[in-house]
């Protein structure tokens, strides 16, 4: 029997590199019951996949290691905090070490006893300003491991420790007080960089949050609390309002501003019956709304809760760096201490050995390592947030990599998924009853054409009602039932042997136009033939034609007859037509199209969409479609609008390109500048600007997909 997995998230607050979040993380998952955790540092969580442990043992552990851990709400205060903290420390260890260096490099500024006062100058730098790095050694080193913080350590004690003997020798010309200044200086200066860039790489998650109105007026006059709205109750949004939670209008008429949450550019008109979300402006008009979704079950709830776990989320690409991060600490010393040895064995002075040494420790903080990936997450989800488009995690982003066929769900996705009866065809001698019988057992059907039907051809006091028995549903097919003892089958052309020539003919014609036709008889014969349309969305066209200027083969994969499919194919410029597959049967075709070689990405809406979606290499729901449809999905289209089908691909394989670019720059980075460091061409100053500015580059570099744009507003 399969064990219950759980799921806990932590925020860990201390972490200062790559190597702490490995280090957590692999202290995590050595705890009993742990099936798997990962440690994202951008986003400072602890994911924890567990057979039921209780969170204080995961807290206990994280605790041991010298790190602490928050509640979620108090992470953005943490944050705060430690960049008001590097900040002062910066600014203190610059006024001091700016004097300090200038004397000790510019000949003509030195005095009698001007090393004194440099070493007095150096010392509070190292021992306050440094201790945030110091502090951290110590706690890694009590648990016998190492980070990036140790590599600051020894090479900050070990330049002040060689100053402090040389000068108490009198070797004022061998001292190097102002290269543990400037390299804890410059350090800080990135760091601090580094975690307001960090801050505002998550702001877009923030954003969110802050979108939703704080008060409701309910139609009593009484104004409450959003928080403390009910499903059902009704409350009234005045022009220029924010709506306060998801509902239905009741009455009256705007213009609704969806585009803080849907990334949609035009005001929507809403009326009676029209569905309406949660912190949506009505821009021109008054509405009265009842609430149908409150707290977190809203749809702004679950964006922001899809795009928490996304950014909490690991590329695959991050496994690399995080065996890299795991060893790079101990490897950078270890290269240290071969250089110091060498360099000594070759006859060279002990302070060139020295040099060297040092800048080898300080050229290998792997700061850049651990930012590169989960920075990119960060941003390429959060400005996906805001164009309405909803990533799920970093894996997806590998699957989009290299998708080249698209196949689309017609009804909803194409088309606008609102069905109505445009003609109903019958033969010569149809019985009378026949077309009332048929919309009757519709009616139990909660399929759009039946609903369709049956919201045409039968009155509010004669849907369904006891005198419908024996009703079946036909999965993908129809229904039959038996009305007031006479049988009747409703559904496809091949339900019946044969069709009367007159429904035949008017059938076969309405198909040619892309509508769809479903056949009603009482046997084997069908006698009649509703012809249900259902309009193509105004924006379909040029969707398509935008995923094939980025090079993707489109399909169409409906259930509806093939006549039907093609009609609507040619309307909108689809390639291929895979037409009359029942519902369980798509994610066979789905897989089908894979065994072929190709990489597939399925868009679609319904329940029946889900399986296929969660077959495809890559799953896109249209928010519009039901949650088990997004559920399944990898990518969700918050507005419905298919043109943001080619946005989703194109930023997650933007922000998969920027990942590998920050990978490479870090390692790059590293492979090249430890070698010129151990051979004494970078000092150890040269060494800690050029790391900060890896991690500044890699921050940067990350924060370029805020300028990402979609395709809705320039096609």
């Amino acid at each position: 029997m399969a064990t219950t997995t759980e799921r806990s998230d932590l925020t860990v607050v201390g972490m200062t590199c790559g190597g702490c979040a490995a280090k957590v993380q692999s202290a995590l998952s050595d705890v009993d019951g742990v099936v798997d955790a990962q440690v994202n540092f951008a986003t400072a969580r602890a994911t924890v996949r567990h057979e039921g442990r209780d969170e204080a043992a995961f807290i206990a552990v994280i605790e041991g290691l010298g790190y602490s851990v928050r509640d979620a709400a108090d992470l953005e205060a943490a944050e705060q905090a430690r960049s008001d903290d590097l900040k002062r420390r910066f600014l203190f260890s610059a006024v001091l070490t700016v004097p300090a260096m200038a004397i000790s490099m510019i000949m003509p500024l030195r005095f009698d006893g001007w090393a004194w006062v440099v070493g007095a100058l150096v010392t509070p730098v190292v021992f306050w300003s440094g201790a945030v790095f110091h502090r951290a050694t110590w706690a890694n080193l009590r648990h016998r491991t190492t980070t990036m913080d140790t590599l600051v350590t020894i090479g900050t004690f070990s330049a002040w420790s060689w100053s402090s003997v040389e000068l108490l020798r009198g070797a004022e010309g061998h001292i190097y007080f102002e290269t543990a200044a400037v390299i804890i200086t410059l350090i800080l200066l990135g760091k601090w960089i580094e975690t307001a860039a960090k801050r505002r790489s998550g702001a877009a998650i923030r954003a969110l949050a802050d979108l939703g109105a704080v008060t409701a007026q309910l139609v009593d006059g009484r104004r409450v609390e959003v928080d403390a709205l009910q499903v059902g109750d009704r409350f009234i949004v005045k022009p220029g309002e924010k709506i306060p939670t998801d509902g239905i209008v009741i009455d009256g008429r705007a213009a609704v501003d969806a585009s803080m949450v849907s990334g949609e550019p035009v005001p929507v008109e809403v009326t009676a019956g029209s569905e309406v979300i949660g912190a949506t402006i009505a821009t021109d008009g008054a509405l009265t709304v009842e609430a149908t979704r409150v707290g977190s079950q809203t749809a702004l709830a679950q964006i922001i809760r899809l795009v928490d776990e996304a950014q909490g989320s690991r590329a695959a690409v991050q496994r690399l760096a995080d065996r890299v991060a795991g060893i790079f600490v101990p490897a950078a010393i270890g290269i240290a201490l071969v250089t110091l040895v060498a360099w000594l064995v070759f006859g060279d002075s002990s302070d060139d050995a020295f040099t060297a040494a040092v800048a080898v420790l300080i050229i290998a903080c792997p700061c850049a390592l651990g930012l590169a990936t989960p920075l990119g997450i960060m941003v390429g989800t959060g400005r996906g947030a805001e164009l309405g488009i909803i990533i799920k995690g970093g894996e997806v982003l590998e699957d989009t990599r290299a998708v080249e066929t698209v196949v689309l769900d017609k009804t909803g996705t194409l088309t606008e998924g609102e069905m109505s009866l445009a003609e109903i065809v019958s033969g010569p001698a149809t019985d009378a009853g026949l077309t009332s019988d048929a919309a009757r057992v519709e009616c139990l059907s909660e399929h759009p054409i039946a609903q369709a039907i049956a919201g045409s051809s039968v009155t509010d006091d004669d849907r369904g009602g006891p005198n419908v028995e024996d009703f079946q549903v036909l999965a993908g097919r129809g229904v039959t039932g038996t009305v007031d003892g006479r049988p009747i089958v409703v559904g496809r052309r091949s339900l019946f042997s044969s069709v009367e020539p007159t429904v035949a003919s008017g059938a076969d014609a309405a198909e040619a136009k892309g509508t769809t036709v479903v056949f009603a008889g009482r046997g084997e014969v069908a006698e009649v033939a509703f012809v249900v349309s259902d309009r193509v969305k105004a924006t379909t066209a040029q969707a398509i034609a935008g995923l094939h200027r980025s090079g993707m083969r489109t399909v169409l994969l409906t259930g509806d007859n093939a006549t039907t499919a093609r009609a609507v194919a040619d309307e909108v410029g689809i390639d291929e037509v895979i037409a009359e597959v029942l519902p369980d049967e798509k994610a066979a075709v789905i897989e089908r199209l894979r065994s072929d070689g190709r990489r597939v990405a399925m868009v679609g809406d319904g329940i029946n969409d889900a399986p296929a979606l969660a077959a495809a290499d890559l799953g896109i729901a249209l928010g519009t479609g039901t949650d088990i449809a997004i559920e399944a999905s990898d990518l969700t289209i918050v507005s419905g609008d298919l043109r943001a089908v080619r946005d989703a691909i194109s930023l997650s394989r933007r922000t998969l390109a920027t990942i590998k670019g920050n990978l490479f720059w870090a390692f790059a980075y590293n492979a090249a500048a430890i070698p010129l460091a151990a051979i004494g061409v970078l000092n150890p100053m040269i060494a800690a600007a050029a790391m900060g500015m890896s991690s500044i580059f890699v921050v940067t570099n990350s924060l370029r997909l805020r300028s990402f744009r979609g395709t809705r507003t320039t096609d």
